[in-house]
């Protein structure tokens, strides 16, 4: 898990003033359009997921009132109608994809998968054929300068809260937890008084597999075309992130 999360704060560093800021704010808009919708309505004091998501839309820096137009929008008449949808599919070397949407237009995001797939040596498959390789968790993502708090004592509170493993970085700390203690970690840091850069429920694979960089960096650049799909929200695979990848990502 500790290299997906490294990869997944290099793409935050390199990422906050190109073209992936512009698709961060849309994702967060639509988690905000669901959270409203499915989670109890516009009011994040009594809707747990819509205070999540915007958590999730500060964490990527998007203004107040931004945020307050998805939330009105999203409680609207003229409202979108946003799906959730998932696809399972292999990408070269045997990589699996997990991949979650939320679209207007299944048609449209079935077949820009599919396309994506078969352009870059890889396959769709048919819906649970590749769950399995993945467990649901928990994912928080805490800035350290925003936390006064020794961290001994920090850990055992996270513990508490439900945390099964703490990754430590030079930034970030990254706290994994089970699928059904996210509502309990959210409900410890609210506690702690710390509001975390990123929360999320994510895929994680239960294996992974090894490949030469080279090989491994085209799977990459596959999430990379997958990412920039207007109705792709999270791409979850079971490439190795090992150290000597992660030290060619921070060249580029």
């Amino acid at each position: 898990m500790a290299g997906h999360s490294k990869w997944a704060n290099i793409k935050h560093r390199k990422g906050a003033q190109d073209k992936r800021r512009a698709k961060q704010f849309t994702r967060a808009i639509k988690d905000i359009s669901v959270a409203v919708k499915e989670g109890g309505g516009p009011d994040p004091e009594a809707n747990p997921a819509l205070r999540n998501a915007i958590s999730n839309s500060k964490g990527v820096n998007m203004p107040k009132d931004t945020i307050e137009r998805a939330i009105k929008k999203a409680s609207g008449a003229d409202a979108d109608n946003y799906e959730l949808v998932t696809f399972e599919g292999y990408g070269p070397n045997g990589i699996a994809f997990f991949i979650e949407c939320t679209t207007d237009n299944t048609n449209r995001t079935v077949a820009s998968v599919r396309s994506i797939f078969a352009k870059n040596g890889g396959s769709l498959g048919t819906n649970g054929s590749l769950e399995f390789l993945f467990d649901k968790k928990g994912v928080f993502v805490l800035e350290k300068e925003k936390i006064e708090r020794n961290m001994e004592e920090l850990e055992l509170e996270l513990i508490e809260g439900g945390a099964t493993t703490i990754e430590k970085e030079d930034d970030y700390i990254t706290v994994y937890t089970e699928f059904t203690d996210f509502g309990l970690m959210s409900s410890k840091l609210e506690e702690l008084g710390i509001e975390p850069k990123n929360s999320e429920v994510q895929r994680i694979p239960l294996n992974t597999i090894e490949l030469p960089v080279e090989d491994s960096k085209k799977i990459l650049a596959l999430v990379d075309k997958f990412e920039e799909d207007d109705d792709v929200q999270n791409v979850y695979h079971n490439l190795e992130i090992n150290d000597e990848l992660i030290e060619e990502l921070e060249k580029e």
